[in-house]
């Protein structure tokens, strides 16, 4: 697994973790508040996203994590440069001669689940911390199958 993986993956467990408080940081310094502790670094930002934007925005991150590792598999089995880095539909496609024919499969159906999730629409409830990390679990597992 490459870094950028791992990255995204940890980003992912990042915004559903639900640790219910956040760091506050003293205006202008971009530091900790006075009392809040030198040895806890604080985070970059203040999450002060919804629950529901944060399971979105974690879905997005598990899309980006599986398309890199299929295109990682793609491009170490030599797959021409237009299918490795084209449409998605064209890479899982061609990962059915590069993978073993379930691995394919289950990165496809994961794929779709995490399309369907990352996108909004009003009449539609958006996915749950509990579907995101049964996402994320898939996604970890297809990433260390195809590495």
């Amino acid at each position: 697994m490459n870094a950028t993986i791992r990255q995204l993956l940890d980003t992912a467990d990042l915004l559903i973790e639900d640790n219910g408080g956040s760091v506050t940081t003293a205006p202008g310094t971009g530091g900790p508040a006075a009392g809040a502790g030198a040895s806890v670094p604080a985070r970059p930002a203040e999450l002060t996203a919804t629950a529901a934007s944060r399971c979105r925005g974690a879905v997005f991150a598990l899309r980006a994590a599986l398309e890199s590792a299929v295109a990682a598999r793609l491009t170490t089995h030599g797959a021409p440069r237009t299918i490795s880095e084209g449409s998605m539909r064209a890479a899982l496609l061609w990962l059915r001669g590069c993978a073993e024919t379930g691995t394919a499969r289950r990165a496809k159906a994961a794929w779709s689940q995490l399309c369907l999730g990352c996108h909004y629409h009003q009449y539609e409830i958006g996915p749950t911390q509990d579907q995101v990390r049964a996402w994320r679990d898939e996604v970890a597992v297809i990433v260390a199958l195809l590495a």
